[in-house]
């Protein structure tokens, strides 16, 4: 049976952390900023967790990713 290939969109936007989670990137942060707070704006720039419902389907995408 060949190898499985890595979803290349995915890999570009997920990363697994040490615990096995996967850490995203927040969306709205490419423009429009002077109508956004500077709490809003501190708030995307950090990482988020994909949600626990959507870790197993991002996961299948990625199946050689540690």
């Amino acid at each position: 049976m060949p190898k499985m290939k890595t979803h290349s969109g995915a890999a570009k936007r997920f990363r697994k952390t040490g615990t096995g989670k996967l850490k995203r990137s927040h969306a709205f942060t490419s423009h429009l900023f002077r109508n956004k707070s500077q709490k809003q704006k501190r708030r995307l720039s950090k990482q988020g967790i994909v949600d626990k419902s959507d870790q197993k389907r991002i996961a299948n995408l990625m199946p050689y990713d540690k």
